[in-house]
């Protein structure tokens, strides 16, 4: 859910709401019910969920440091690639 900036025009609190997109927006402050207005802020997401960034987006190197990297297997065949069946386009 998207998290929403307010500013009260009565107390000047500015404060954040955690909204559903189809939400109204609020009108009436938490503190002292005066009027508030919605500021424009830098978007900001949060990410739930333990692994999603190690497991989709982060290089070996970058997430863990202690992992030696293992060099890819040597081509049975000792050749390039070029002549290699796996490569050929089906």
């Amino acid at each position: 859910m998207p998290v929403y900036e307010y500013e009260c025009k009565a107390c000047e609190k500015v404060f954040e709401v955690q909204q559903k997109m189809a939400d109204d927006p609020i009108s009436d402050c938490p503190d002292c019910q005066g009027p508030v207005t919605k500021l424009m802020s830098m978007s900001s997401f949060q990410l739930k969920g333990g692994g999603w960034y190690a497991d989709g987006y982060a290089s070996k190197a970058a997430s863990n440091k202690t992992d030696t990297a293992k060099p890819a297997p040597a081509c049975k065949t000792g050749g390039s690639c070029a002549g290699c069946p796996a490569t050929a386009s089906a």
